[in-house]
């Protein structure tokens, strides 16, 4: 990198960085509608940039019915009312620039709403221009659906259209129809959508439902699936959609193909990126390994491995292995929350009074890994998962299962930025989409600033120590043997400097006996953690963390 040049200038950027994930609802009301818009995200954007984080993900704002909160699009090329306009966007885009933040922005693009035009026009007839731009198919004789396919949100994987009289595929809500990709129009139009973006100077794109583009042309039955618990994440048992192994409603050979398309479009525009979400249940790494590999289809991925109920060193090990062993040239990107899991304080603590402690040690994990990171607003407050009543769900997931499963509105609560104002100061409605818990108020950004020991500070701190270590950006990741203990070890290395990490997850003090070529570990001022090196072995106390140059 030449002298002076910012690391975002270089077309890698991406590598490394960390990515903070806004949800336009509840970030900042400026309108008094109770929902947020992009002009709140504007204002916010200073207090983004001060984390010390390298970009944002805005998740949808697009023009949209909004039965699954923007994840349902009917126009791609267009700001929802709602939200605000292109014009805000472009102002917006000019602020985050401006800090020195890149934009990435969500694409929905394995369905749309059955409200966007295509899909009008597809479901009119049989032999209209748009007839094959989605996934339609005839009844078996008996009237019941093609094959055995399920939706992610209950029931079958296929609605009946009386008009047509045929069925049509939809992953997720009936009123989210999948494109039929084996179309190349329907790449095309997708293509040129995104092109849209790239032309506003978008920075990248988080991709949805990565592998969910292409759809088996034979329609074959998915055959049954046991799916193991421990690394169960939005889905479980609760759904039967994960009593399938899908073999065939989703990451089809047919993909890679098109994001080599993809990538030539992106590749066209300098330093941008893409970053998959890939949900493929015990395939997401080897799915992730395929579509990063090359340099010719996604740049990173990020799988739901460590969104799980999990946070051991036995398992972040075991996710963190596979994927190095699975993943040869690859890239990743981790992360412990988003908006469609429990807030991972809630998951990972055992008692209210370590969930502080908890998410301290939690970000410091997260930044001291081999990837890139996301963090989801709200984290660095380490909020906690919203307990809401059933009258107050907007999530069509959680309607349908309550109360097995509550949905994803608990982690989706508005930001809460000043503890003595209405809603947090979110908004200046009388009512937010969403209520904002007691519980978020107090926690809210004002109070955490006057706290220097809070986890807005310790955030702060360990951003900061991720971005003064080289190796942590995009050097070598080495696990260092713990000899049966329940630690977290390993190195961290690049350009001859060789950072040691020790991290103990359990709730008891552990002793890690330095290997006889690191007695010489030259301990390193950890954010929030400062265990002692007594006789050759560093002393944790419970939930405490090292770090160390050997």
């Amino acid at each position: 990198m030449a002298a002076g040049r910012s690391r975002l200038e270089d077309a890698d950027w991406w590598r490394g960085a960390v990515i903070y994930q806004v949800y336009p609802r509840s970030f900042q009301d400026t309108n008094g509608d109770g929902i947020g818009d992009l002009k709140g995200i504007t204002q916010r954007l200073p207090y983004i940039a001060s984390l010390g984080v390298d970009a944002i993900w805005l998740s949808p704002f697009f023009t949209s019915p909004m039965a699954d909160m923007g994840y349902d699009v009917s126009n791609y090329c267009d700001v929802d009312p709602m939200f605000g306009t292109l014009a805000d966007f472009d102002e917006m885009m000019t602020e985050a620039h401006r800090l020195g933040l890149k934009v990435i922005i969500d694409q929905v693009i394995s369905h749309t709403s059955d409200k966007h035009p295509w899909f009008i026009e597809s479901r009119a007839s049989r032999s209209n221009a748009k007839a094959d731009w989605y996934v339609w198919a005839d009844p078996k004789p008996d009237g019941t659906p093609p094959n055995n396919w399920l939706s992610i949100f209950g029931g079958p994987g296929w609605e009946w259209d009386g008009v047509r009289k045929q069925y049509y595929m939809h992953n997720f809500l009936t009123s989210q129809p999948d494109l039929n990709f084996h179309n190349p129009e329907v790449q095309q139009a997708v293509l040129d959508a995104v092109r849209f973006w790239l032309d506003r100077g978008v920075d990248g794109f988080r991709l949805d439902t990565v592998n969910y583009y292409f759809h088996d042309k034979h329609l074959r039955d998915n055959p049954p699936m046991i799916y193991d618990t421990e690394t169960a994440g939005l889905e479980s048992d609760t759904n039967p959609y994960s009593m399938q192994n899908h073999l065939h409603d989703k990451s089809q050979p047919e993909n890679i193909e098109f994001l080599k398309r993809l990538r030539s479009l992106i590749d066209s525009y300098p330093n941008r990126t893409t970053v998959g979400e890939v949900g493929d249940g015990p395939r997401s790494l080897t799915t992730l390994a395929i579509y990063t590999s090359g340099n010719d289809k996604l740049h990173m991925c990020y799988t739901f491995d460590l969104l799980g109920p999990a946070f051991s060193a036995r398992f972040i090990r075991r996710v963190v292995s596979t994927f190095q062993d699975t993943v040869v040239n690859g890239w990743v990107c981790w992360a412990f929350s988003n908006h469609d899991v429990v807030r991972h304080v809630t998951r990972f603590a055992q008692t209210p009074a370590e969930r502080e402690r908890v998410a301290k040690l939690a970000i410091s994990v997260l930044a001291a890994l081999r990837g890139s990171i996301c963090l989801y607003q709200g984290e660095e407050l380490g909020l906690t998962e919203a307990e809401l009543a059933f009258e107050d769900l907007t999530d069509p997931y959680g309607i349908r299962f309550w109360p097995a499963f509550k949905g994803r509105d608990g982690c989706r609560t508005p930001m809460p930025w000043e503890v003595q104002k209405q809603h947090a100061g979110f908004s200046e409605a009388g009512r937010t989409w969403l209520p904002v818990p007691p519980e978020h108020s107090t926690a809210a950004v004002d109070v955490q600033e006057l706290d220097q020991d809070s986890v807005l500070h310790h955030y702060r701190q360990a951003l900061a120590f991720r971005k003064a270590h080289p190796p942590l950006f995009d050097g070598e990741m080495t696990f260092v043997e713990t000899h049966n203990r329940d630690l977290l070890a390993f190195i961290r290395e690049k350009e001859g400097e060789r950072l040691l990490f020790v991290f103990n997850l359990t709730r008891e003090a552990q002793d890690f006996p330095l290997p006889a070529t690191m007695r010489n570990c030259l301990p390193i001022p950890m954010p929030g953690f400062a265990p002692a090196v007594e006789g050759g072995a560093v002393k944790l106390a419970a939930l405490d963390a090292f770090c160390g140059r050997v």
